[in-house]
């Protein structure tokens, strides 16, 4: 069999009808093949005739969907100037739309002799046990999907996993279960709609391997922050056979969410490959062109930059690199229809020497690119490099996770002596970390909990992690939680710990849904998904990450859905601007005003107190600077919202008439939502607030 010299681009396997082009970047290669294997695993290899730009390339007539493939790149071994060519080990594409199969750990899949590192390359054949790309049919039936482009202000994001968040629910078909499909069905959906949330991230669906020293321990890469290929969905979320049938079911995923009118949003990993450091296995990148992809040590290119602490560092200042991650995010937007992702680790894409650069090449790119810069775009803003916590230093068009929001939160709720001006500031959508660079409260993804520690129901029960399952001797993960004071560590019958978990999970919730920025609840939190305090679950593809439909908190569940839809409402919750603190459009009373529980205004004295666990905040909705679609003033109720983190109950007085009449309760974390009691109290008067509880109060006159 002989290849058509065929184009140069697009790279990867391109199938038009009538046959495929296919193409591979290396500028180190001396020569290239591609490898085409049957149903039964019998290897066909044809030489790339043409090489242009350093694209080797070639076309085949009749190869079509299905057909399996991988190349072998010949070229120097020289680790020692950072070239690791090895024509023994198959190599996936890196612009695979599709893989087919996982890594079977043998020693034929490492490029060097297990028992001598450093020594000749190892020549055993890697092809039958390492994946295969898969050409596939790009065509699909997209009708009228639209995007639903909720802007940012009116996003609730909810942060799920294919997998988990299907696999025991039993309103999904058994063989659905733990699929894209499975996300797609209306039981999966209808949760989704009647939560109130507007977009669903998800955990990596980039084809992701299972390492070794898990495979090892009879565990897996649960969470799939190990990608291999960035435009191919993960082959073991597919329904059926690997041979592109998860792109197509991807696609009806997506479909199925926008016609609900829910984003998708998608967690990507472009900091870091599955081959590891040096003594990692040969699967793509490392045998196409290790010293282009890879960031390497300036004095010894036997070795790996790693700002990720997974081994290596993609080399974002090689315009080729820069080139497979902006194809990998124009690919998921144009062709899979995807609205927007969140950057692991996003510090490490900025790092163009040692030092984070704000302003990077990657995010120039980002910037000028017509199609990216519409998404949603988040930053994770930490790596572990030096400098690598990166907070509020992202540019215009991002939002991040705010790690400080979360911070701040968690002290404060739990009753800590933490400064509540920090407390305020993330309340009112972290203007002093945003302000100054001209963007807008939705710059501040917030968050208590994420896939990356306790879920909410074991923040609250538990002062240690219990990550034994992970089999690290319970090393791993964050050391420990803080004390809560809630009692026994782990389960208790006792009704006043109970209680008191179950309200600290409310106050967490009722927080976050009225924090000015976005909020974005972890899948999960309003069933009460417990992980057993497991804070680091990145491997426990088991019932312990797994929802449990059946064990769901169905008071948490409409808790939680009464403060979304609550959130909607209100566009006091949810400003595009940040508070000003002084009188706008006429009005006699400020936008925002602190208040002590003795109805006294806060003073700079007050803000600096240490001790201070207690806050009056008012919401003024008759002072939103911002018009609505028409022009016209957007005028809402105006709200009085108490904070009480003492272990003791709190007697809160209410401001002067000034700041309003007569209120009305319409929250109070200390109790169910079915047991509240809607009641009126003038200005002036005594508020009761339990210990550890918010009360919302609604200004009525």
């Amino acid at each position: 069999m002989r290849a058509w010299p065929g184009q140069p681009y697009p790279l990867g396997a391109t199938y038009d009808g009538v046959g495929t082009n296919f193409s591979l970047f290396s500028e180190v290669a001396e020569r290239v093949q591609l490898c085409l294997f049957d149903e039964a695993g019998h290897e066909t290899r044809v030489g790339l005739p043409e090489a242009t730009g350093f694209c080797w390339h070639g076309y085949l007539p009749e190869v079509g969907p299905g057909q399996r493939y991988g190349f072998r790149v010949y070229g120097p071994w020289v680790p020692e100037r950072g070239h690791r060519c090895n024509p023994a080990k198959l190599l996936l594409d890196p612009y695979a739309r599709a893989v087919a199969g996982q890594v079977e750990w043998n020693a034929a899949v490492f490029p060097y002799r297990l028992d001598e590192p450093d020594g000749p390359p190892n020549v055993a054949d890697s092809a039958p046990y390492v994946p295969k790309s898969v050409v596939i049919n790009p065509y699909f039936d997209w009708g009228h999907d639209r995007p639903p482009r909720t802007p940012w202000h009116e996003t609730v994001i909810y942060e799920t996993h294919v997998k988990g968040f299907t696999i025991r629910h039993p309103a999904i078909p058994t063989e659905l279960r733990g699929t894209y499909l499975g996300l797609a069905h209306p039981a999966a959906i209808e949760h989704l709609t009647s939560l109130g949330v507007t977009a669903v991230e998800l955990l990596p669906v980039h084809q992701f391997i299972h390492d070794a020293h898990l495979v090892e321990r009879r565990l897996r890469n649960y969470w799939g922050y190990n990608s291999i290929g960035y435009l191919a969905p993960h082959n073991e979320y597919a329904s059926g056979d690997q041979l592109g049938r998860q792109v197509q079911e991807f696609k009806q995923l997506v479909k199925a969410l926008h016609e609900a009118g829910i984003e998708v949003i998608l967690d990507v990993v472009y900091n870091h490959t599955a081959e590891g450091n040096h003594l990692g296995p040969m699967l793509s990148f490392r045998g196409i062109d290790n010293a282009a992809y890879y960031r390497l040590l300036a004095d010894d290119p036997r070795y790996y930059m790693d700002y990720t602490g997974t081994g290596n560092s993609l080399n974002m200042r090689n315009p080729h690199v820069l080139q497979l991650i902006m194809d990998s995010l124009r690919y998921w937007v144009q062709e899979m229809h995807v609205d927007g992702f969140r950057f692991d680790l996003a510090a490490t894409l900025a790092r163009e020497l040692h030092e984070v650069d704000r302003l990077s090449a990657f995010f120039d790119l980002i910037q000028q690119d017509p199609t990216i810069r519409q998404a949603k775009l988040i930053a994770e803003p930490w790596d572990v490099g030096e400098g690598g916590y990166q907070v509020g230093n992202f540019p215009p068009l991002w939002s991040e996770w705010n790690g400080k929001y979360r911070d701040a939160v968690r002290d404060f709720v739990r009753g800590t002596d933490e400064a509540v001006a920090e407390f305020a500031y993330r309340l009112t959508g972290s203007s002093d970390l945003y302000e100054a660079t001209g963007r807008r409260p939705s710059a501040s993804i917030n968050f208590v909990t994420a896939h990356d520690g306790f879920t909410l129901a074991d923040l609250v029960s538990h002062n240690q992690k219990h990550n034994e399952a992970n089999g690290e001797g319970n090393r791993d993960g964050e050391s420990h939680n803080r004390s809560w004071n809630c009692g026994a560590e782990g389960a208790t019958d006792a009704p006043e710990v109970l209680a008191l978990r179950q309200r600290q999970q409310r106050n967490f919730l009722a927080t976050l849904f009225l924090s000015q920025g976005v909020p974005m609840l972890l899948g999960g939190d309003e069933l009460g998904r417990t992980q057993g305090g497991n804070n680091n679950a990145y491997c426990q593809d088991s019932e312990v990450s797994w929802y449990d439909w059946g064990a769901a908190d169905e008071a948490l569940l409409e808790f939680t859905r009464w403060l979304i839809r609550f959130r909607h409402r209100h566009p006091v919750f949810r400003r595009r601007h940040f508070f000003q603190g002084r009188r706008i459009w006429g009005s006699d009373v400020r936008d925002v005003g602190w208040f002590k529980p003795n109805g006294q205004e806060m003073s700079e004295q007050d803000w600096a107190m240490n001790s201070a666990r207690s806050l009056g905040a008012f919401l003024n909705g008759e002072a939103i600077p911002e018009p609505d679609a028409r022009g016209e003033p957007v005028v809402d109720d105006s709200f009085y919202v108490l904070f009480n983190a003492h272990h003791e109950l709190l007697a809160f007085t209410l401001p002067t008439r000034d700041w309003g009449r007569r209120w009305a309760k319409v929250l109070d974390t200390d109790q169910p939502l079915q047991e509240q009691r809607r009641v009126t109290s003038q200005a002036g008067a005594r508020i009761l607030v339990a210990a550890r509880s918010v009360v919302v109060l609604r200004r009525v006159e």
